[in-house]
């Protein structure tokens, strides 16, 4: 059975820290791509953030460059998200996706997502 697990979402005020944790089994990890997805109320969702399953590769959404960092511990099929100086505009519920396609266009699994809301 496939399980993708986020936690770490909290209320922070504007310019703290959070890190996102995202914990997956059921699946070789070690075959997909993963990815931090978030979508804010009334806005569409956007990719935050991606690892390649080989964790030589990484995606940042312009926004976030700089204040957040993508990683992960194939060992204990985590992956997580680590974000600094954050901005009330930061405020989602934060999805962990796996893929095979860098692009995921079309991820296959995803979570059930961790809320993140910063405050000014």
């Amino acid at each position: 059975q496939v399980q993708v697990v986020e936690s770490g979402g909290d209320s922070v005020e504007a310019g703290g820290s959070l890190t996102l944790s995202c914990k997956t089994s059921g699946f070789a990890r070690g075959d997909y791509h993963m990815c931090w997805f978030r979508q804010a109320p009334g806005k569409e969702r956007e990719k935050v953030s991606c690892l390649s399953w080989s964790g030589s590769r990484t995606y940042y959404l312009d926004s976030v460059k700089g204040r957040f960092t993508i990683s992960g511990d194939n060992m204990k099929n985590t992956l997580f998200l680590q974000m600094n100086s954050l901005k009330p505009e930061d405020t989602a519920m934060y999805y962990c996706a796996a893929g095979r396609l860098w692009t995921m266009t079309n991820p296959d699994y995803w979570g059930q997502g961790t809320q993140v809301t910063v405050s000014s």
